[in-house]
């Protein structure tokens, strides 16, 4: 039988690019899995359509003959949670969903198991002159972040008792053609070169490009050393806000139009309006330590930050109606 890679998720923005990645490399036959018939999928691609992810799901057939597994499907986190419990709602499809995945492909003789987890298990924020580390104690704190960590948990104790390999990679903001939520906001902000208020945040957040994060797990199912290690991925180029809003700036040739409002005054503004998770993704610092990757993998970030934003930022230029 063909030996094959299985990526879940597959239709997603991480998912599709990896899987077009892995096509332009070739060797290895690539199939994806979705929830659902009907979604755009990339080329040269084998799709398996397995429904849901919980505990009733049936992986066999998409699991025959394959050798890697990359699981990028998750219940994501959500600005909006409409769950009554939201952590059992997270627990249901990324802890029981991604172990029962996990317990199947074991058996079906999967040899290594590539868990794309969040930063999110190690903390929301970072203190200045500390990145976070993969090796750090986690310190999740909301529904998605613990929900990850404890599907890590069960990863690992799973790999002790079957012997499949497993690897974990927390990406930090993913950025890249086609992103959605607060990243294309902020280039319709640019774009419509709106005054924006953050010219005096000083803050450093990490992040990482599509073509970067793609790299990284492809490393991450090759590398003999990657076994049982979990791995942070970011682009090794920490950011402030203004410097982000002036690089997205140059590349859609609209100037960011950066105002000096001291952070307090829009600390108190996201407060009152009831924003302040939204001002802490903006104004917070969240910077991580990515020396491990070239310590364990010999990887170094094959992108800059400056060529990410610049496909990034042309992407949207081609697509914005």
């Amino acid at each position: 039988m063909e030996r094959a890679i299985l990526v879940t998720g597959a239709s997603g923005f991480v998912g599709s690019a990896l899987c077009r990645t892995l096509v332009a490399q070739g060797g290895l036959a690539v199939r994806g899995a979705v929830r659902r018939p009907g979604l755009p999928m990339p080329a040269n691609v084998s799709t398996f359509t397995v429904g849901e992810l919980d505990t009733s799901t049936d992986w066999a057939a998409a699991l025959a003959g394959v050798e890697v597994l990359v699981h990028a499907a998750a219940r994501v986190h959500v600005m909006h949670e409409t769950a009554s419990d939201s952590l059992a709602a997270f627990r249901r499809v990324n802890v029981d969903g991604t172990l029962h995945l996990a317990r199947q492909a074991a058996a079906a003789g999967v040899r290594r198991f590539v868990f794309i987890s969040s930063i999110k298990v190690n903390g929301e924020a970072s203190q200045p002159g500390r990145p976070l580390c993969a090796d750090d104690v986690p310190a999740p704190s909301d529904a998605y972040g613990i929900s990850k960590h404890e599907a890590e948990q069960g990863l690992f104790q799973l790999a002790a008792t079957t012997g499949m390999e497993v690897v974990v990679v927390r990406p930090v903001l993913v950025y890249g053609p086609g992103v959605k939520a607060n990243f294309h906001t902020m280039m319709r902000w640019v774009a419509k070169g709106l005054p924006l208020p953050f010219g005096a945040v000083d803050n450093r957040r990490s992040l990482v490009s599509l073509g970067n994060l793609v790299d990284l797990i492809i490393t991450c199912m090759k590398h003999p050393q990657a076994v049982g290690q979990v791995f942070i991925a970011s682009d090794g180029d920490d950011v402030s806000l203004p410097r982000l809003l002036r690089g997205l700036g140059r590349e859609i040739g609209r100037p960011a139009r950066l105002l000096p409002v001291p952070p307090a005054l829009l600390q108190l503004a996201a407060g009152l309006l009831g924003r302040r998770d939204l001002a802490q993704r903006l104004l917070g610092s969240l910077e991580v330590d990515i020396s491990k990757n070239r310590q364990v993998l010999g990887w170094v970030p094959p992108f800059t930050l400056d060529q990410g934003l610049r496909t990034t930022a042309h992407s949207f230029l081609e697509n914005r109606h």
